[in-house]
């Protein structure tokens, strides 16, 4: 086994991504795929999931796909009981799923606002709960990365509920990272710039492009294939091994500007 593959290997590991029926996640399911993880590729659209598990098996990986509605603990706890049941382990979960809004700020209704939370906020704090016990209780150990956003770290005009709600992930990571610390389970936050999916195609005007773009240092969106690499690394039980309670910011540089 080379340097390389001692660092970001995850052969023997099991990962669970929810979300990875999306297009960034999905991708990211993939990079774990190719790096030896057997990938449960968990979310709601079974048509899209099985799309995936396809790619990952035709790339030489392992897959399978489990169904879960990211908004129920009970749906969460039944994924992680399912997986444990089949493959015996835990390793590593992804925590990706969301929605967003470009809904004026003044029409928000409670309903939307609920929905958005729920998705981004309390999917990954049933998630860290759940499968951060399975991995204390199993002595195992593990890793939880939770996806957040540029808007994280500064909120982002018309996407007010979104924006609350990624800012809040950020926050629920480092506590629930300094909880799981001596515990062998580390938690980390992922927070991706502009790349194009299909939640936030529909926002994506062109004078929105023009703004994205000038506070963009590398004047273009990201790739999805372009968060693997961090992915790898925040996952990895080797190369990630001191890593906990941290947000590394895949944007191109947006964070970095002001002006």
């Amino acid at each position: 086994m080379s340097y390389l593959d001692k660092l970001f290997s995850f052969d023997g590991q099991v990962a669970v991504v929810i979300g990875g029926t999306g297009v960034l996640c999905g991708e990211m399911a993939q990079g774990l795929g190719q790096a030896g993880a057997h990938v449960v590729v968990a979310g709601r659209s079974e048509e899209r999931g099985l799309a995936r598990v396809e790619a990952i098996v035709n790339a030489g990986g392992k897959a399978s796909f489990a169904s879960v509605d990211a908004m129920s603990k009970a749906s969460i706890q039944e994924l992680c009981d399912t997986v444990v049941k089949n493959h015996g382990r835990v390793d590593a979960v992804i925590n990706g799923a969301g929605v967003n809004s470009a809904t004026p700020y003044f029409d928000i209704e409670d309903e939307e606002f609920d929905r958005i939370l729920r998705s981004n906020l309390s999917a990954v704090h049933y998630s860290c709960q759940v499968f951060g016990k399975h991995m204390i209780d199993s002595g195992t150990g593990g890793s939880i990365l939770n996806i957040g956003s540029v808007t994280s770290f500064l909120p982002l005009s018309k996407v007010f509920t979104y924006s609350a709600s990624k800012a809040a992930v950020l926050s629920l990571t480092k506590n629930v990272a300094r909880e799981f610390a001596t515990k062998g389970v580390r938690v980390n936050c992922l927070c991706p710039g502009f790349f194009p999916a299909e939640q936030n195609r529909k926002i994506l005007s062109e004078e929105r492009v023009t703004d994205i773009m000038r506070h963009t240092p590398m004047r273009r969106f990201g790739e999805p294939g372009e968060l693997i690499g961090a992915t790898l690394l925040l996952l990895s039980r080797t190369a990630g091994s001191f890593i906990t309670g941290e947000a590394i910011y895949v944007d191109g540089g947006f964070t970095s500007m002001t002006i």
